[in-house]
């Protein structure tokens, strides 16, 4: 597609795209967004053949080939690994006798994380990018874009652009210039800061908490993961999305900006987290243990992240998705966005309808939560 000097065009994957150029448009703030973590997942086969995840970025260049804006993109053959569940959407739409599925999806892979999808020099290129999204669906016969868990700066990009808005609900934990966990237990109310007190004490009892990052991560302790990860993945999702050589092009790529948490038992690892490490967030994505340890989840996951946001001066941690047990902890609620573009103008409308009314319930339940946190009140 060509818009006066811009040219728009589909790739065949992040590799297509020189490293430093895809970074210059992704900005240095979010981890998920960078070359190295994409093109990790390419590489490791995590996305590609045989997963339903198809790389197609859609890249803007001026008539030089210089990387103005980007869409980290691709063809769907299922709604898995996504977090906004559209599962609804393609029944009815194949009940009506369509075709929901290839679609476009317009994320970071596997990761329910905020973050730029409009991957921009200049938000000049915004419009013509998501008219490129929008021309790829209809040239390639494509029901419908998805883009998920968008930054809220770039809501209104998409609002602009005619796409249809959709929010839910993630608990973030918020870091008001603490300068340590004791200061943040401070703002909870007294039962609260003592059941939490004894959630850590029971969790790190005979257990020993390591933090690793850059090149203190070894070949060991990615093995040491990757079966905490195979088993949370199998009863999560039947299958882990990542492959082993995920991991490990991680470490290899990004390691400064991954933090990984493993606690030990008699100096064996009994479980870990894998945090990833932005400008400004700490976000948690994968958790799993071989030991059943009471609230050794929420320490790893929850109470270890909070330390080292503290510690790192971060405003926030992301806990992933769902999670209402993350409220009690002082995570709160937030609302995450997506925004969608329907080929078909009918079951725009319908889907439209259903946004609105999902979004009352949605409003409703921000309200209910947030007069429920642990803070104290007043």
């Amino acid at each position: 597609m060509a818009d006066g000097d811009l040219i728009a065009r589909a790739v065949s994957g992040v590799n297509a795209v020189p490293a430093e150029a895809w970074d210059a448009v992704a900005g240095p703030d979010n981890p998920f967004v960078s070359h190295a973590f994409l093109a990790a997942l390419e590489d490791s086969g995590s996305v590609g053949p045989g997963t339903g995840w198809s790389p197609s970025p859609i890249v803007i260049e001026d008539a030089r080939g210089t990387l103005l804006g980007a869409l980290p993109a691709y063809l769907k053959g299922h709604s898995q690994g996504e977090y906004v569940f559209d599962h609804a959407w393609a029944d009815a739409w194949h009940r009506a006798g369509g075709h929901y599925y290839p679609k476009l999806q317009i994320a970071a892979p596997f990761t329910p994380a905020t973050g730029p999808r409009l991957l921009l020099s200049d938000e000049a290129y915004a419009s013509p990018l998501l008219r490129a999204a929008e021309s790829l669906c209809l040239q390639n016969d494509l029901s419908s874009a998805h883009a998920t868990f968008i930054e809220p700066a770039q809501r209104n990009l998409f609002e602009r652009a005619g796409w249809l808005l959709r929010n839910d609900i993630q608990f973030h934990w918020h870091n008001r210039g603490y300068e340590s966990f004791e200061e943040f237990l401070g703002d909870l109310s007294s039962r609260k800061r003592k059941d939490l007190r004894k959630e850590r004490a029971r969790a790190q009892d005979g257990v020993e908490i390591r933090h690793l990052s850059g090149r203190a991560i070894r070949p060991e302790h990615w093995d040491a993961f990757w079966v905490f990860y195979q088993d949370t993945g199998a009863r999560k999702w039947g299958q882990p999305y990542l492959t082993r050589e995920a991991f490990d092009l991680f470490g290899e790529r990004m390691g400064e900006r991954v933090l990984l948490i493993l606690a030990y038992e008699d100096g064996a690892p009994i479980a870990g987290a894998l945090n990833f490490i932005g400008a400004d967030a700490l976000y948690g994505r994968y958790w799993g243990c071989t030991v059943d340890r009471p609230f050794l989840h929420f320490e790893l996951c929850y109470y270890q992240a909070i330390d080292a946001a503290i510690e790192r001066g971060l405003e926030r941690v992301e806990a992933g998705a769902q999670g209402g047990h993350k409220l009690a902890r002082g995570y709160a609620p937030v609302q995450t966005w997506s925004a969608h573009w329907i080929a078909d103008q009918g079951f725009r409308e319908a889907v439209a309808d259903y946004l609105q009314r999902e979004r009352e319930g949605v409003a409703q339940d921000s309200l209910y939560l947030a007069a429920r946190t642990p803070f104290r009140k007043g």
